[in-house]
């Protein structure tokens, strides 16, 4: 029979695991990571996005480079130019009877986006 008991230290730094009179004793990620001044590269590009106010122009150019992805070929074939600029989406599109069924749908592509990139990112999508 197995038998496992588990504690924690006083101060909350360690986990100690007893699995069949072994002792595995584990350190909590975070507090050691802190210690030695170390961090995810997820946190540190996100400092660095921030620090230097690039958030949204990378924000922007992901937007762009998934217009294909997110729309589908045919769609993406019939654009002309795209920019986001104040959170506004600017989409060129050369075919008038596409221009005019995405203009019924905007809210379906806003929901698109917002699932993909978050609230904030795109508030408006404009058809030119």
């Amino acid at each position: 029979m197995r038998k496992t008991t588990f504690s924690e230290s006083r101060k909350g730094k360690a986990s100690i695991f007893v699995v069949d009179q072994t002792v595995y004793c584990m350190r909590k990620k975070y507090e050691e990571n802190a210690r030695s001044g170390e961090r995810s590269l997820k946190s540190a590009i996100t400092e660095m996005l921030n620090t230097y106010n690039l958030k949204r122009k990378y924000d922007a150019a992901n937007v762009i480079a998934s217009w294909e992805k997110l729309m589908g070929k045919t769609i993406a074939n019939r654009t002309g130019k795209i920019f986001v600029k104040k959170q506004v989406l600017f989409v060129e599109i050369q075919s008038a009877p596409l221009k005019h069924e995405l203009n019924m749908s905007k809210s379906k592509i806003l929901d698109i986006f917002k699932r993909e990139f978050g609230e904030g990112v795109v508030d408006e999508v404009i058809f030119m």
